[in-house]
């Protein structure tokens, strides 16, 4: 039986906010918009070039923020250049931590976190 996955969820309060910052901090890009407002919610679907998986941003109108669970941990991103791409992280003032390695391995990733507090591990690219 083939089996792919497709697409994961992520439910934003500023639907712009976090568009701007998985678009302008990463190559993700737009590949379809649903609109609902007779039903009070909108759909946006981002890629990554190269990638057929979707990051699916739900935006429900009038919905204040939402609680991350402590089940849920990250989405995880792979980079060509990692010492780049943290550096742009750091200097665009979302939550970003150092570099990181597992134990007795250099460092390869690291944590950013969009503006609804969910956390992207960027990785090194193979």
């Amino acid at each position: 039986m083939a089996q792919t996955l497709i697409h994961a969820c992520i439910r934003v309060q500023d639907l712009e906010a976090t568009m701007k910052f998985y678009t302008e901090l990463f190559d993700f890009t737009v590949s379809r918009e649903r609109r609902f407002p007779e039903h009070g919610f909108d759909l946006v679907y981002l890629v990554v070039p190269g990638s057929d998986f979707e990051l699916e941003l739900t935006y429900n109108y009038d919905h204040g923020p939402y609680t991350v669970g402590d089940g849920f941990s990250h989405l995880a991103l792979a980079v060509d250049d990692l010492e780049e791409v943290h550096a742009k992280c750091l200097a665009s003032g979302y939550p970003t931590t150092e570099m990181k390695g597992l134990p007795g391995q250099p460092p390869k990733y690291f944590f950013v976190t969009d503006p609804d507090g969910y956390r992207l591990e960027v990785m090194r690219g193979k």
